[in-house]
């Protein structure tokens, strides 16, 4: 069964705290009539503090799109191979047993795609399926989650690496002074993660079901409007609200596998803002401590898209190791609107697994 290993994380070293968020947006954008209740709205994001890859000060200064989109190859480059071989080192294998390399990102443009770089540079076949996910946001990570498995169950004994490079601070439009562009401002950071899908094998997470969700009639509430000056997003006012209609969804998915959504071990859900963990709470039953890594995770880096669902499950690793058996759900939400779901066990046997279909 395909087995989630440990996700590796790493932030860019600088660090823009909530109280500079609010003086440098009072600052950029005094005056707007929109500013006192954008301001509210990320105090009340609860992020301390995010990661970024350029100074604030000089993100600000919006060179285009050309060196913008130059800023996020260097870095990608620069920051995903050292995250690539922890996450290797935790799954106890080699660049070369990796049979398919699953690269998600939203925020930077590239072809080829970075998954030729890293196979020509770090030592993976040239054989090596290459399947980038670009348009899917926040969601990518569940995304990438689920189509690691379906891999790993179309290919028997296939490894799958998942590779996350968020770099949202080269998508800030200064000149933007809407409220979705303002809240986005405060709210999204930077980080790189990775993970490893083995086949046969490792310590993680046994993924064995996963499925996706849209809800009709709201592809542009979430959307990139593209221009000269870069990717501008754009966020409806109803997106706080979704997890109302996703929350029957998500229970209908775990009760197909035998499960209850409301009565799990553990979540690993996609941290897109406050409301969405508290609203998901309310709507599955759950205590809100249950998102604990979720929380954690928005807090000290902020919403870092795809690669939430990645460091929230790092966490999950980090703390007491769960149950042997423990059910758990992993989530992710964005453009669409989509829900990436997928249910998985915890299993620490390093042998193979095989269980009865739920």
């Amino acid at each position: 069964m395909p087995r989630l290993c440990k996700p590796a994380v790493q932030a860019p070293e600088y660090v823009i705290t909530m109280e500079e968020t609010l003086q440098f947006a009072e600052g950029v954008h005094a005056g707007k009539p929109q500013l006192p209740l954008a301001l509210r709205l990320i105090r009340n994001t609860g992020v301390k503090k995010r990661h970024i890859v350029q100074p604030i000060e000089k993100t600000l200064q919006h060179p285009g799109l050309t060196e913008r989109n130059r800023i996020y190859e260097v870095e990608s480059k620069k920051r995903t191979p050292a995250v690539i071989e922890e996450a290797l080192k935790n799954a106890d294998l080699a660049a070369r047993d990796i049979d398919g390399i699953i690269y998600v990102s939203c925020t930077g443009f590239l072809m080829p795609s970075l998954t030729a770089w890293l196979i020509n540079k770090l030592g993976f076949r040239s054989d090596t399926c290459q399947i980038p996910i670009a348009q899917l946001g926040c969601a990518a990570g569940g995304a990438a989650i689920n189509r690691a498995q379906d891999f790993c169950l179309a290919h028997p004994g296939s490894n799958v690496l998942i590779v996350s490079c968020e770099l949202c601070s080269l998508c800030y439009q200064p000149d933007m002074d809407d409220v979705g562009s303002l809240l986005s401002d405060g709210l999204f950071g930077d980080a790189v993660a990775a993970a490893v899908v083995r086949g046969i094998g490792g310590v993680g997470i046994d993924l064995e079901r996963n499925a996706s969700y849209l809800i009709p009639n709201t592809e542009d509430w979430i959307s990139y409007a593209v221009r000269d000056t870069g990717f501008h997003f754009q966020l409806d006012r109803r997106v706080p609200g979704t997890m109302e209609p996703l929350a029957p969804v998500l229970r209908e998915f775990a009760k197909d596998h035998s499960w209850d959504a409301g009565k799990l071990d553990f979540y690993i859900v996609h941290a897109g803002g406050p409301r969405i963990l508290d609203d998901l709470a309310k709507f599955l039953e759950v205590d809100r401590q249950v998102f604990r890594h979720s929380w954690a995770t928005l807090s000290e880096y902020g919403n870092i898209a795809s690669a939430v669902v990645l460091e929230a499950a790092r966490r999950l690793f980090e703390e007491d190791t769960p149950a042997p058996d423990a059910t758990g759900l992993i989530a992710g939400f964005g453009p669409g609107i989509t829900a990436e779901m997928a249910l998985g066990r915890w299993c620490a046997d390093e042998s193979p697994v095989v269980r009865k279909a739920a």
